[in-house]
């Protein structure tokens, strides 16, 4: 009974993460998300804000995190693996809706703890998964694949986050300028990338996603009000540099060839997660 409500927890917190982007994307009658909260997380509020389109991601994850609600409906009673990650998971559909919901009521303040309490929950996430292999190429992409994107855009999302929050509060950056601060936590963030890369022995969603995200933040840089040539360029090397050293990673592990005590299927999924 006890695994049975897990996966209800599991499968009802989907729902809510997916019926709280519906409201956030404004098709319910809402504020969009970029126009909410006087337009603090508009492409044009800060240097380090992603053109629009980079928001269209969004729409890949929440099929993912439906894919996993309804497949892990459906696991064995003594897969441990799906077993840990309930918490985390549940945790992280409910804080995504309670983002979403602070800046649509315009707590734009109240958007910065929960969504660093996110972050913190899929690193959580992240680790829970590095310990094991997935059973096969389906779960390889579900649940590692789901969790890996989830992990890599929120990165960026909170850079951006923390940077509107603190626009909105009257911050201006101790008078160091738009171009040193855009630079300075594009930089930042194509770190995390690498260390993620190193960490996660090269696992390629965390990658993909941070780098969709600050090829975005590129885009916004180069053209409309908010132009930053020099963010610009940062931005496009954090996210060459988070993609070389995952690549770099990967195919080192790969000549290593995967380990012995790897069981059934999980050596063909290897390149898979």
């Amino acid at each position: 009974m006890k695994r049975i409500w897990k996966r209800i927890a599991v499968a009802v917190s989907a729902v809510v993460a997916v019926v709280g982007a519906f409201v956030g994307s404004g098709a319910a009658g809402g504020t969009p998300i970029q126009d909410a909260a006087g337009g603090a997380l508009s492409a044009s509020s800060t240097a380090i804000a992603p053109d629009g389109p980079a928001f269209s991601i969004w729409s890949v994850i929440y099929v993912g995190l439906l894919a996993y609600a309804i497949r892990q409906c459906f696991r064995t009673a003594d897969d441990d693996r799906h077993a840990r990650l309930t918490l985390p998971v549940v945790l992280s559909l409910l804080l995504n809706a309670a983002w979403i919901l602070s800046v649509q009521f315009g707590f734009l303040w109240l958007s910065e703890p929960i969504i660093v309490a996110l972050l913190a929950v899929l690193v959580w996430t992240f680790v829970l998964l590095r310990r094991s292999r997935p059973s096969g190429v389906v779960e390889a992409i579900v649940t590692d694949g789901t969790f890996g994107l989830y992990l890599g855009w929120v990165c960026v999302a909170t850079a951006a986050n923390t940077a509107a929050v603190l626009t909105a509060a009257g911050f201006r950056g101790f008078g160091l300028g738009q171009d040193v601060w855009g630079v300075v936590v594009a930089l930042v963030a194509g770190l995390v990338g690498v260390l993620l890369a190193v960490w996660g022995r090269g696992r390629l969603a965390p990658a993909a996603s941070l780098a969709w995200g600050l090829a975005w933040v590129a885009v916004a840089r180069l053209d409309g009000p908010l132009v930053s040539t020099p963010t610009a360029v940062a931005a496009v090397v954090a996210a060459a540099a988070a993609v070389v050293v995952t690549l770099v990673v990967r195919a080192r592990a790969g000549w290593r060839g995967a380990p012995a005590a790897v069981a059934g299927g999980a050596k063909a999924t290897h390149f898979a997660h």
